[in-house]
């Protein structure tokens, strides 16, 4: 969260990398202590040509491309010096703000809300159902939903708008304000930063700890409209589930 390794860094430091490792493979690279290398054997050769290929895989990558084959290993895009890829700047950065108080540009870019309570009072506001995402920034099996699932047009529309998103991360690190810490009664542990606050909001109201969790709510208390929702890459799946939640607001 320090913007320090963003999206493009990742992808061009494994550009370098493996592009190191293909020179080395080949006999381009010599380390001081190597010995000779008179031919190249069948598996190096191999070898090299699938670490050769999938440096090129990855250069475009910095201009946007998804690279689904490793998408759940780097930043994901919103989490990007150019969201829309290297040159594009439309929508803002990493941060970008919606006119609505506290909302996101968030994953596939949606506009979400990283706070319940806000989240909830805009959902009031606008007459849709919330859906609670609970995530966290090193959670791969979430990079791997939201690069796999929500990108398709389907889900993207559904969840852009027909509910209002809550992205709740579990790992965020931000401290609470001194007088918003406490010892939680339920589990004994100190709430002392955001992450801790959503983990144990996640606990307590919904008995799950592992990410992600989707959950489609109402506007008058915590109990799911539908069942709860996990890590499952079945598109078609996904959206029956959706449209049974909000169908279930609707009634």
């Amino acid at each position: 969260q320090s913007h320090l390794l963003e999206r493009e860094v990742f992808i061009a430091i494994w550009i370098i990398i493996f592009g190191l490792l293909t020179m080395y493979l080949l006999g381009k690279l010599k380390l001081a202590h190597d010995s000779d290398l008179p031919y190249i054997s069948v598996s190096r050769l191999f070898m090299a040509t699938l670490t050769g290929a999938f440096t090129v895989y990855m250069i475009p990558g910095l201009w946007g491309a998804p690279l689904k084959i490793i998408n759940a290993f780097p930043p994901p895009m919103h989490y990007s010096e150019s969201p829309y890829g290297v040159g594009f700047t439309q929508g803002g950065g990493a941060v970008a703000h919606s006119e609505e108080e506290g909302q996101h540009l968030g994953p596939q870019n949606i506009m979400v809300f990283h706070d319940y309570d806000m989240g909830i009072a805009h959902a009031k506001k606008v007459g849709l159902p919330v859906m609670i995402d609970f995530t966290g920034w090193a959670c791969v099996n979430c990079r791997k939903m939201e690069e796999n699932v929500w990108v398709d047009e389907r889900v993207h529309q559904r969840l852009r708008d027909n509910v209002v998103l809550v992205s709740l991360y579990v790992d965020a690190r931000p401290e609470l304000p001194e007088d918003e810490q406490y010892i939680s009664e339920i589990t004994g542990r100190k709430i002392k930063n955001i992450g801790n606050k959503w983990s144990e909001f996640q606990e307590v109201n919904f008995q799950e700890v592992s990410q992600p969790l989707y959950v489609i709510l109402g506007h008058d208390n915590l109990e799911p409209l539908v069942e709860k929702n996990a890590y499952n890459l079945d598109v078609e799946a996904y959206i029956d589930w959706l449209d049974r939640g909000v169908a279930a607001f609707e009634k």
